[in-house]
């Protein structure tokens, strides 16, 4: 996977609803739903109900978040 497709791909879907699937340590897998805020140069932002959280390029590369556009 090459960082700028992906970034070239959340540019794309800022304002979009989106789906965040985050695994954790020791098998704990947390899931955000919200919407693509904003997206800056190492990482991006989803807002869920009025609340803001970030994420990073790197992480999606290593598989450590899975995004799923709705």
């Amino acid at each position: 996977m090459n960082i700028n497709l992906i970034k070239e791909q959340i540019q794309k879907n800022i304002n979009k609803k989106v789906i965040v699937t985050v695994y954790g340590l020791r098998n704990k897998i947390s899931r955000y739903e919200g919407i693509l805020f904003k997206a800056y140069p190492n990482i991006f932002t989803i807002n869920i109900d009025g609340t803001e959280k970030s994420f990073s390029y790197n992480d999606y590369i290593t598989g450590d978040i899975k995004i799923k556009f709705i």
